[in-house]
């Protein structure tokens, strides 16, 4: 009976069929490439490649916390790696040459003479005997471990760590539709099936037996979705890796194939797809099936073509706590933690949240929002009286004068399709839903984006008071320029214990080599205190830290491991994350220079301070070029992963408008049989279909619109907490093509659908 009804209503299941497919196939691919970036590949050693032991010197701090009663360590990587002891050099001499290999990017070229990492040609045993007798807390490497002193390490890791965040939001993404769209389908088949179903009740079948026959249907689409999903998640899989590689999402040496620079294949993605896709067909389809098993016969056999009753107290209930919690988590982050919305994950998860309840409510929600689409009064000619004179008739509006008949045609086209979209609100709500969460999802991730990245832009232009700005790996010390206020910094970093000394945490900084000219040089956000009185002993920190009080003194471990208490001279806004904490250079002396921000004075030769500038090794920009260049609002990787994401929304949506449309157009047939009685032509028809696709497609753009707008206003409210700037970017360009797309697919699908019905 279920593979009966499978293949008599195939074209209603294409849809979910799809949806579940994509999704598996999505939910494979990240899968295989996540596997994948777990760790950096194991390639071969580069800078101690000839040297079968390495000695490092120490580049771990360890740090007790209080975890309840008991006292853990926790360990984290210093951000300036100590160099190898002399005395222990010598000690090593004596077991062979010592090879100093390419130097390290973050020695300076006064700790040279120090190196980081030597190699060596001798027995792994004793050379671990000699440093363990050192105390010096150096490492011995040997093996694929020698890798971890090659310049490039680092940086892999951190390219890793970006895939595994797209990857990871992209099967979330895929999970949430993928389940949106198929829960959305099986609703509608069950609304469209309520006279087949009263027909089986009054035939004897139990509430029970309609429940598993619905899901015995789910059941066979999701599990052979599920496998050709896993299927097209293999083949995808070395294709996204490719994308990824291409939009520079992913570092050049990023694969999935197996071999030597890649990852063996992997089972786990492809269970956890399958029985993921199995499991969204099943709960998708498992609300539906309740509502069809509680179909009356007498109710589905007297019901009229008008919706009625199309919104149970559970489905209102849900949606109302989706919404109500939506924006609950909102306010409540926004309350607690206004940093937390500056998050991807934030700005992804809460817009599928607010979504989802306004999807659940839209059967409510649809006659309100095709209110706001009325016909204006139409007026044709020079003046009302002799063109626009209109009176309803008992078959319908009619001219007193002798207007163009078309625009009447039109009128009546866009009444009839606005009648049939606030009388058909599940067929509405149906196109409506997936092009809310589609509109809501570009809103909300490019917006969310672009305006952090805006404020970002816009923060770094507020700070900046400098004209010229000197930049590079390892820059050498400028002397004095006449004519110029000069200050030089170092990226580096320090840890603090918070939370009651319960954890760890790095806190960003720049070393700072003379405070009053940085001081002069930028305008950062300072609430409390003076930057100026930075010194040896004091630290500038922002008030997100525990403590933020002018005066009080603070432990922190600094970026070379060692411990110091600092007492606090200035407290910065909080901002978007970039204020961070300011040390001076003595408290960061393996810090390499790589900013030197330069201001002119009044009658300055900017060319002459400008070549000046150049003897330090570095790339002279001025102000304005260095913000273009470092803060452009949204970065072009950003741009591309998260079009990426938009991109597969809209093929979902674009499956779920044209699988609804399909559907319905023989549930239609009454409806356009009666329009061709009363004397519509075959063309009329079409086009009310049409206007009622874009209509439906409409009240999902302001549905979209408003969950866009709130999730945007909520950002924009965490920014102005924060004290930084709270302008809102709503990325229109992006959200009007994908309605358009949308509307063109409903718009075909749906003349396509009622073709015959039509001619």
């Amino acid at each position: 009976m279920v593979l009966a009804s499978l293949r008599a209503r195939w074209a209603g299941f294409l849809g979910a069929f799809v949806a579940v497919a994509l999704g598996v196939a999505l939910i494979a691919a990240t899968g295989v490439g996540l596997a994948a970036s777990v760790r950096a590949p194991e390639r071969e050693p580069v800078r101690f490649a000839d040297s079968p032991v390495v000695v490092a010197g120490r580049d771990t701090l360890t740090v007790p916390v209080r975890r309840g009663p008991e006292v853990r360590h926790v360990t984290k990587r210093l951000v300036h790696p100590h160099p190898v002891d002399n005395e222990l050099l010598r000690e090593l001499r004596h077991l062979g040459p010592l090879s100093p290999g390419r130097p390290h990017p973050a020695q300076t070229r006064t700790d040279r003479t120090a190196p980081d990492a030597v190699g060596l040609d001798a027995p792994a045993a004793r050379v671990r005997a000699v440093v363990a007798a050192s105390g010096t807390g150096a490492r011995v490497l040997t093996g694929a471990d020698r890798r971890r002193v090659d310049p490039d390490t680092e940086r892999d890791a951190r390219a890793l760590v970006a895939v595994n965040a797209f990857l990871g939001t992209a099967g979330g993404v895929a999970a949430f539709v993928s389940a949106f769209v198929t829960a959305s389908t099986f609703a509608f088949v069950v609304a469209l099936r309520r006279r087949e179903f009263g027909l089986l009740r009054a035939a004897g079948a139990s509430r029970g037996q309609v429940r598993r026959w619905l899901l015995a249907e789910a059941l066979a689409v999701g599990a052979v979705a599920s496998a050709a999903g896993c299927a097209g998640g293999a083949w995808a899989a070395p294709v996204l890796a490719r994308a990824l590689v291409d939009t520079e999402v992913a570092p050049p040496w990023f694969t999935v194939d197996g071999g030597p620079a890649g990852f063996a294949w992997t089972w786990w993605p492809y269970q956890l797809a399958f029985w993921t896709g199995l499991l969204v067909a099943l709960a998708g389809s498992w609300s539906a099936a309740r509502r069809a098993g509680r179909v009356s016969p007498v109710e589905a056999l007297r019901e009229a073509s008008l919706d009625t009753g199309v919104m149970p107290l559970g489905r209102r209930v849900a949606g109302a706590v989706l919404l109500a919690g939506g924006v609950g988590l909102l306010a409540w982050t926004l309350w607690t933690e206004p940093s937390d919305l500056l998050k991807r994950k934030t700005y992804t998860t809460q817009p599928m949240i607010l979504s989802t309840g306004v999807a659940a409510l839209a059967p409510v929600l649809v006659r309100y929002v095709v209110a706001l689409f009325r016909r204006p009064r139409l007026r044709f000619g020079g003046s009302a009286g002799a063109a626009g004179g209109r009176k309803e008739g008992p078959r319908g509006p009619r001219s007193r004068g002798a207007g163009p008949s078309r625009p009447r045609s039109w009128a009546t086209v866009a009444r009839i399709a606005r009648a049939n979209a606030a009388g058909s609100v599940r067929r509405t709500a149906a196109v409506a839903a997936p092009v809310l969460v589609t509109v809501a999802t570009a809103g909300c991730l490019l917006g969310s984006a672009a305006t952090v990245g805006a404020a970002k832009a816009t923060e770094a232009r507020d700070r900046t008071a400098a004209q010229l700005i000197v930049t590079g790996d390892d820059l050498r010390q400028p002397g004095r320029i006449p004519g110029a206020t000069v200050a030089a910094s170092a990226s580096t970093a320090v840890f603090v214990r918070e939370d009651g000394d319960t954890a760890l945490l790095r806190a960003e900084a720049r070393a700072v080599t003379d405070p009053a000219a940085f001081a002069a040089t930028h305008r950062l956000p300072v609430v409390a205190g003076d930057l100026r009185r930075l010194d040896d002993r004091s630290i500038v920190v922002n008030e997100e830290w525990e403590r933020h009080r002018v005066g009080e003194h603070v432990d922190v471990w600094l970026g070379d491991g060692r411990r110091t208490r600092l007492r606090i001279a200035a407290v910065l806004a909080r901002g978007t994350g970039d204020n961070g904490a300011y040390v001076t250079a003595r408290n960061a002396p393996a810090a390499p220079l790589d900013r030197v921000d330069v201001r002119l004075r009044d009658g300055a030769d900017a060319t002459a301070v400008a070549a000046a500038l150049r003897t330090t090794g570095g790339q002279v920009r001025t102000a304005g070029e260095w913000l273009a260049a470092e803060y452009p609002g949204m970065k072009h990787q950003t741009r591309l992963g998260l079009q990426m994401l938009l991109a597969l929304c809209l093929a979902y949506t674009a499956i779920s408008l044209a699988s609804t449309q399909l559907m319905t157009a023989p549930v239609r047939a009454p409806e356009l049989r009666s329009l061709r009685l009363l004397g519509a032509a075959p063309g009329q028809i079409r086009l009310v279909v049409a206007a009622e696709a874009v209509l439906a497609v409409a009240v999902g753009a302001v549905l979209g619109l408003a969950v866009t707008l709130v999730g945007l206003g909520g950002l924009s409210a965490g920014l102005a907490r924060l004290s930084a700037p709270a302008g809102v970017v709503v990325p229109w360009d992006v959200m009007g093509a994908c309605v358009g797309v949308l509307a063109v697919v409903a718009v075909g699908a749906g003349v396509v659908g009622c073709r015959r019905q039509a001619a």
